[in-house]
């Protein structure tokens, strides 16, 4: 099944527990919870504060992808009962393995993330050992980029390992994916997409995610 998990980093903070009741009044399937910190990226967003206050508000588990330098310091800090994915970047992690066996240890599953400009191969000796792959679609930073087209190449051949090598990871994709670009993103073969301003953007929060998600579903 396709999953749609927008980030709350294009939500209006001062309504945020409103936003996210719209996003699973429409559909959505997981909250994406991008931290950044000022040092691995040009911004700075939000601590695990922010994404602790919707714990019990929402029934939406948190898929929470950090763009920081020393990820290990802080995975506690992001784990919640409804913390699903932990996903931190390859090219932020000198011990990756360590990392990512550190993130399972606290009870979520553990995800890898790879900028544009990061071939699939640095990923060779980690797939065995993660549960997620995210390929960012613009390099990351700030929201409201255009998607980068060859990251759909990446996924297809991402999806091609997985299968050849029957990994049971699941892919995802982050950055600039919109309504247009929408259907040719799912059948890259993404199996997790997720959409900031263009959910958080439109007019009609939860209208926009239902229609996401029902092409998504291949019924739209």
């Amino acid at each position: 099944m396709k999953q749609l998990a927008p980030s709350i980093l294009s939500a209006d903070f001062s309504k945020l527990g409103e936003d996210v009741e719209k996003i699973q009044r429409g559909g959505a399937h997981l909250i994406h919870v991008d931290v950044m910190d000022g040092h691995f990226v040009p911004n700075i967003s939000f601590g695990a504060s922010v994404m602790k206050s919707l714990t019990g508000k929402t029934e939406l588990p948190f898929d929470v992808h950090l763009m920081i330098e020393e990820p290990d310091r802080y995975l506690e800090d992001f784990m919640t009962p409804q913390t699903e994915f932990i996903t931190v970047h390859q090219e932020a992690c000198i011990h990756l393995h360590r990392t990512c066996q550190h993130i399972r240890s606290i009870g979520a599953k553990p995800g890898v993330a790879i900028n544009p400009a990061t071939p699939l191969s640095t990923l060779s000796e980690i797939l065995p050992f993660v549960d997620l792959v995210l390929v960012m679609s613009v390099n990351p930073g700030f929201g409201g980029q255009k998607l980068i087209p060859q990251a759909l190449n990446k996924i297809t051949e991402l999806e091609k390992i997985r299968g050849d090598n029957s990994y049971g990871f699941k892919i995802e994709i982050d950055g600039g994916v919109n309504r247009d670009n929408l259907g040719e993103v799912r059948d890259a073969g993404t199996d997790i997409i997720v959409a900031g301003s263009a959910v958080f953007g439109a007019d009609d929060i939860e209208e926009t995610v239902r229609d996401f998600c029902g092409i998504l579903e291949n019924k739209r």
